[in-house]
């Protein structure tokens, strides 16, 4: 928990408004929540007596979730090979839901995200993986506006090392332009010696704010 003093906000989980704490200075102190389940409402009266604290983490949140989700759950029976044979590369932006903005069912494509959605080594992993053991022959990237490695350098780095001692190995691969970037995405997929269809590589920039696909010309 933080030692910082903290306010409260309220946010809906599950149907009942729940406190939020948040820092003097406008960010959460913390992700932690009420949790509203008949189980924890119980539990929460009874706690609330003792002046026990009973917030759980939002992991605490998902996994309950999950057990509802699993309740209803039934075998889609399909294995592993993506149906439409397609991989998609995009930022691990929260604002990007892939599936609802490209209309993909479960099992219908590989997606791989990172910060940026940029085409790193381990990219070209598990898109080797995805087209020769799992049969996608199709590249879709997806960079989009707005993107936070828009803002960084790789002086990122030096003050990572200068925190904690260590330099990092891995690039930040921040950008300043997008188009461009995407370009250079698809230029690393198609020129990659373990990748086995390179034809049909194509790259989009995400507008978060229209949620419309613009395709980025190869030059």
């Amino acid at each position: 928990m933080h030692s910082t003093p903290v306010g409260y906000l309220t946010q809906k989980i599950d149907g009942s408004v729940c406190p939020v704490p948040q820092v003097s200075g406008g960010e959460a102190a913390s992700n932690v929540f009420l949790m509203s389940t008949s189980a924890s409402a119980g539990s929460a009266s009874s706690a609330s007596s003792s002046g026990a604290d009973v917030r759980a983490t939002v992991t605490d949140r998902l996994v309950d979730a999950n057990q509802r989700y699993a309740a209803a759950f039934t075998d889609p029976g399909m294995d592993a090979r993506p149906v439409l044979g397609v991989a998609v590369v995009a930022c691990m932006d929260a604002r990007l839901d892939l599936h609802a903005a490209l209309g993909l069912d479960l099992g219908d494509c590989h997606t791989i995200r990172n910060a940026g959605g940029v085409v790193t080594d381990d990219v070209i992993r598990s898109l080797t993986i995805s087209q020769r053991a799992l049969g996608t022959r199709s590249v879709v990237l997806i960079h989009h506006t707005g993107c936070g490695l828009e803002s960084l350098t790789e002086e990122f780095r030096h003050e990572l090392e200068m925190e904690v001692g260590q330099r990092p190995t891995w690039a930040v691969e921040a950008f300043r332009d997008v188009d461009q970037d995407v370009r250079q995405s698809m230029q690393k997929v198609r020129t990659s010696p373990f990748l086995l269809h390179t034809e049909d590589v194509r790259g989009f920039v995400f507008d978060v704010r229209t949620g419309l696909l613009r395709e980025i010309d190869a030059g």
